[in-house]
């Protein structure tokens, strides 16, 4: 049995508890906190995320990222650990009593805790003082929709980062806004740019698992291109060393370089998971395709039960294919060399890509309330919506 304990927060009280177990919630939720930071600097933050919350300024209490997985299968294996992890941070919770839960993406764990809290007697909606705050809609609109419901059950307060999630809830009584997308804030910095001369990016993922089953799909597409232009290298972005540790593992050839991923880019074109850097490429207008593969049985249940037309975001808010996507045994060497190649010598391909792109940042634009920070720091002084 996994058993590990939180520590106590350093300044003895706590208004904001943030829970984000992904590296994309771990970065959102770092740029809500710096922001929240400088327009209220007295607030206590403590949090279970990732190395970019604890520079934020929070106090760790566990790295959550460097445990996060995907997929039935691997939830499956990791259930002792995840179940140890749920008890502790109810625990704590019920110890420590912070004024509110911001509970970032990571809904197969945040929506665990958010209904044991309201069990518990220790949230709003279950009659205690905990306001549970909820930032990135899990995507009701492709499976599981009924989510809703239970979300309302159990949360104060929902920050969405697509426009067309507000009409979601609309049959619930819960609270929801848009507050924009991250990656369009005025004073973000893209990973990624686009320049026709820069290498090809080789995007697998954050996480191990899908690391482990995407990343020799695109060595394998981008080395049948390579036969062929042998002047064109590509860039790999890993979030973490333990990332690192497993592409190396798959031994890259030398013509592939692994770079940092706070280390910008500017790329030709991609092939990537449909993952948060797969929207930073859409948005930045690189052309490419979209790669994804995984465990047999996850991906014979998700066709079961996910009822979109597309696995990358930019398509589906877009409802074309900017991104081709090549799932599971689709992932040929030959097909993904195709699309590098169409990416690099089709002008119309770029074209096209470079109008796809500004639809999307169009449709993304900033909220009229303002950041998810502004919202987040409205929640805390109790007035809710925007004046």
């Amino acid at each position: 049995m996994t058993t590990f304990r939180l520590t106590a927060p350093t300044a003895g009280r706590v208004d904001l508890l943030v829970i984000a177990g992904e590296h994309s919630g771990d970065e959102h939720a770092a740029r809500a906190i710096r922001e929240l930071r400088v327009a209220q600097p007295g607030l206590a933050i403590v949090a279970l995320g990732g190395p970019q919350i604890a520079a934020a300024g929070a106090q760790l209490l566990h790295d959550l990222t460097a445990s996060s997985v995907v997929g039935l299968v691997e939830v499956l294996k990791n259930y002792s650990f995840f179940r140890a992890l749920l008890d502790e941070i109810l625990r704590w919770i019920g110890e420590h009593r912070p004024r509110a839960v911001l509970l970032v993406d990571y809904p197969g764990l945040n929506l665990r805790i958010a209904a044991a809290l309201r069990e518990r007697g220790l949230s709003v909606k279950g009659g205690g003082n905990i306001k549970l705050l909820y930032y990135i809609s899990p995507q009701i609109w492709a499976w599981k929709a009924k989510r809703r419901f239970t979300m309302a059950r159990d949360l104060d307060g929902l920050a969405v980062i697509f426009p067309f999630e507000v009409k979601c809830y609309a049959d619930t009584p819960l609270p929801v806004e848009f507050v924009g997308h991250p990656f369009l804030a005025p004073d973000y910095a893209s990973p990624v740019r686009y320049d026709p001369a820069g290498p090809i990016l080789l995007l697998p993922g954050s996480r191990r698992q899908a690391v482990g089953r995407i990343f020799p799909m695109l060595l394998a597409g981008f080395a049948q291109f390579h036969r062929d232009v042998t002047e064109r290298s590509a860039t790999v972005l890993y979030p973490s060393d333990d990332i690192l540790a497993v592409l190396r593992s798959l031994n890259p050839p030398r013509s592939v370089e692994l770079r940092p991923g706070g280390t910008p880019v500017a790329a030709s074109a991609v092939l990537t998971s449909s993952g948060t850097m797969s929207m930073h490429c859409a948005l930045a207008g690189i052309p490419g395709a979209v790669v994804y593969r995984a465990n047999p049985l996850t991906y014979w249940l998700g066709r079961w039960l996910v009822k979109v037309p597309y696995l990358g975001i930019a398509n589906l808010l877009l409802g074309e294919p900017m991104y081709p996507e090549y799932i599971q045994d689709a992932a040929t060497p030959d097909a993904l060399a195709a699309e590098l190649r169409a990416s690099l010598d089709q002008p119309a391909r770029r074209a096209e890509t470079a109008r796809q792109a500004a639809r999307l940042r169009a449709l993304l634009g900033r909220a009229e309330g303002g950041t998810m920070a502004d919202w987040l720091g409205r929640q805390l002084d109790g007035s809710g919506r925007p004046c």
